[in-house]
Formats: structure tokens, C-alpha cells, sequence
């Protein structure tokens, strides 16, 4: 939420091509209305604005949303509005004239506990579902390959590696991998590389919603 409408567009169109969708508001109504209608995984307001300033604005979309990765923009250092941003949790504090480098840095460091809560979420989704497809000694073989996938979630190794590791035969390794891609939840990149495909999800649960 930002009142000055240049600041407001050249932020917004910086932000675009960073983020999926930006929705900009010009006051604390139509910033309000347009988060009961699109849930923000992020807030940025600026503190000052007609009416009501930010921090209001950040409780009571906090209120719809729960704790909501927030940053406040402003070009005051008045110690009472730090010490109430401080108290309602806002997760930056950001000076202006805005540094977009700056912005930009903020923003990844209150986005990044949702990103890792969401990754672990979908690792734990993926060993739970597939654990049905696969059963007994089979979910050791899965965790192993979900704990040593690399940051592009790509796992380095051969059936031998596995069966090294955890104890347990060629076969029963090769039908895992075979459940896995059929699910479609494992792509074979080439011998000793496979990657996870978080589509697979989707297809291994036909009933899982998704979001629009």
C-alpha cells in the first residue's frame, strides 16, 4: 500500500517481474478489500497514509490471515512506530527513498520460513502418499531418497548406493523407483539422476485440490 501513486507504479512494475501477482492499493480500504479477495503471501504498506497508517492495515489483514509475512515502508524513524512494528512481529522495517535492492532482500527474508514450511510440507505429503503406493521396508528406501535430494530436488545415485545404505535388496530398490515414476512423482534424467516433480503430487492424489 503506498499513496504516492509513482512511487506506488514504479515499485509495482519492479515487483512484477519478481513476483507472481502484485496488487497495489492507493489507502487502507481498497488495500483491506483487495486482500479479502486475493490472500498476499506478503504485505508491503507504507506507514503513513490517510486515515488509518499501515500497522493498521498489517493487523487487520493479520486478523483474516493469521501471522502474514509483513513490511513496513517509511521515511520516518520515530521511535513509537518502531516499537509498535516491533511489537505486532512486522518482519522489516524499510527506509525510504526506497532501495529496491534493499526491498527485494526484505522481502526474500520474510518469504523464506513459508518457502521452507512449504517444502518440507510437500516432502512430508509426497513420503505419506507414496508410502501407500510402496508399503513395508519400501518407505525407508523413499526417505532416503527424499534425504539426499540436492537443491534443485534432484537425487545422485545408483541402486547400489541405496542398497549400501539402508540394507535391502536390488529388487525391492528397483520396484520403488518403478512406483515412484509411476506415480509420476520421479523423472529419470539419465543413469544415477533423478528428479522429483511436484506435478507428481497431483496425479498420485486425483482428489487433492488445486489452488487457482
Amino acid at each position: 500500500m503506498e499513496d504516492e501513486a509513482d512511487v506506488r507504479e514504479q515499485t509495482t512494475l519492479i515487483l512484477e517481474d519478481y513476483f507472481h501477482r502484485v496488487i497495489a492499493a492507493s489507502d487502507t480500504p481498497s488495500a483491506l478489500k483487495a486482500a479479502q479477495k486475493v490472500p498476499p503471501d506478503l504485505l508491503i504498506t507504507d506507514l503513513l497514509m490517510p486515515g488509518e497508517n499501515g500497522l493498521a492495515l498489517i493487523a487487520k489483514v493479520r486478523s483474516l490471515y493469521g501471522n502474514l509475512p509483513s513490511l513496513i515502508t517509511t521515511a520516518h524513524t520515530d521511535t513509537h512506530y518502531l516499537l509498535e512494528a516491533i511489537e505486532l512481529g512486522v518482519d522489516g522495517y524499510i527506509l525510504k527513498p526506497l532501495n529496491i535492492q534493499n526491498l527485494l532482500e526484505s522481502a526474500h527474508k520474510a518469504l523464506l520460513p513459508i518457502h521452507q514450511s512449504r517444502e518440507l510440507a510437500h516432502y512430508r505429503d509426497l513420503i505419506n502418499t507414496l508410502g501407500l503406493l510402496v508399503g513395508g521396508r519400501k518407505i525407508d528406501i523413499l526417505q532416503h531418497i527424499i534425504n539426499h535430494l540436492d537443491e534443485e530436488g534432484c537425487f545422485h545415485g545408483s541402486y547400489s548406493d541405496i542398497m549400501a545404505a539402508i540394507d535391502v535388496s536390488k529388487p525391492t530398490v528397483i520396484k520403488v523407483f518403478r512406483d515412484l515414476m509411476e506415480a509420476g512423482a520421479l523423472e529419470r534424467i539419465k543413469n544415477g539422476l533423478y528428479r522429483f516433480k511436484s506435478e507428481g503430487l497431483t496425479r498420485a492424489r486425483p482428489d487433492q485440490p488445486t489452488d487457482a
